[in-house]
């Protein structure tokens, strides 16, 4: 039999982290390599330093460390309500992303909720069939961030605060894409009509597009029916 080492569990804790930032390192160089090579090409290097700035806040976000402006961090998981929480958990589980950092995407999707009279589990929903909750991600049309908003079409409801790359800023990319959302459900009267028109889809007789995101937002409420159960 071959004898195997069994690591204390402090020890343990400290190597998941150290692992955890070494992926989150790869992931944003990785993102940096792409933006750079493609500035480059087109003789645009200020895009290049723009997604440098951007590793501290990919990082932050990874650990949940984001920052408001006034430096104080972003309300932690012990504000988000029960329902909130229970969604969260299932979250985390499904699309494999830690709970830290996910904390800050679910109290901001609360707050602008709050805010727009949107239910932040919709929010919430619509991140998941958008980007899986990547940050990073961008499509071949160019929509951005978790909620991929267009910023040919949204930079006018970017906060005056917003730094480089802002859509790629987790905190920035839910209040403008909330607010697209909210737009898109007032200006067609129901909510599965203005997610069409937020997913580009009006199209589609089908509603294939407000029926998936419809059908996470229901798998999350019977998550968070299932924690208030066991509470």
């Amino acid at each position: 039999m071959i004898a195997t080492a069994v690591l204390p569990p402090t020890m343990l804790r400290v190597t998941s982290v150290v692992m955890t930032l070494f992926q989150a390192a790869l992931m944003a160089a990785g993102t940096i390599l792409i933006i750079g090579v493609i500035s480059l090409y087109n003789g645009n290097a200020r895009v290049l330093d723009g997604a440098r700035s951007l590793i501290p806040e990919v990082l932050a976000v990874r650990f949940g460390l984001v920052a408001d402006e006034s430096g104080e961090a972003e309300p932690s998981r012990e504000n988000l309500s029960p329902r909130m929480r229970g969604a969260l958990d299932y979250v985390s589980r499904r699309y494999r992303v830690s709970t830290e950092a996910l904390e800050p995407v679910f109290a901001t999707a609360q707050s602008v909720g709050r805010n727009l009279r949107l239910d932040p589990l919709l929010i919430i929903a619509v991140i998941g069939v958008e980007s899986g909750f990547n940050p990073l991600s961008q499509s071949s049309a160019g929509a951005q961030g978790l909620m991929q908003v267009l910023p040919r079409y949204h930079r006018d409801k970017l906060p005056d605060a917003a730094g480089s790359l802002p859509f790629f800023d987790p905190h920035t990319n839910v209040l403008v894409g909330a607010q697209v959302l909210k737009e898109s459900i007032q200006r067609y009267g129901d909510v599965a009509e203005g997610l069409q028109q937020f997913g580009g889809a009006l199209s589609d007789p089908d509603r294939r597009y407000s029926g998936k995101v419809l059908a996470e937002k229901q798998r999350l409420e019977q998550a968070a029916q299932r924690l208030r159960g066991n509470v």
